[in-house]
């Protein structure tokens, strides 16, 4: 939700929309730059939103942070934790994510590269 937030496009009254958009935005920015990519939300999209592309996934339980709680728990799962990038606003996640040895990229440079 960081990378949706960075453009007040009244977004909030729309959630699963944007949640589309997103990933319909990530998965052309993947057929340009390759790589794997994976979006954490806060909670099952609703209607379910699935790609050939990247991976939607969710926190297990909805929740104050419970995206980045997500995203910190797959970091100390993954083996290569350096080979992976996290785009995020949050300063405590980038911190997080920085300590776990992955890259940070904020959510506004972010969003400049998905926009082109």
């Amino acid at each position: 939700m960081n990378v949706i937030g960075t453009r007040p496009d009244r977004w909030w009254k729309d959630r699963h929309a944007a949640m589309v958009r997103l990933v319909d935005q990530l998965e052309r920015w993947v057929a340009v730059e390759g790589g794997d990519v994976t979006v954490v939300f806060e909670q099952p999209p609703r209607p379910p939103i699935a790609s050939p592309v990247i991976e939607v996934a969710h926190a297990p339980r909805p929740g104050p942070n419970s995206a980045d709680n997500e995203i910190v728990r797959r970091l100390r799962d993954d083996p290569h934790p350096e080979r992976v990038r996290v785009v995020t606003s949050d300063h405590a996640l980038a911190d997080q994510a920085r300590f776990l040895n992955a890259t940070v990229e904020s959510a506004e440079s972010f969003r400049r590269q998905l926009e082109g």
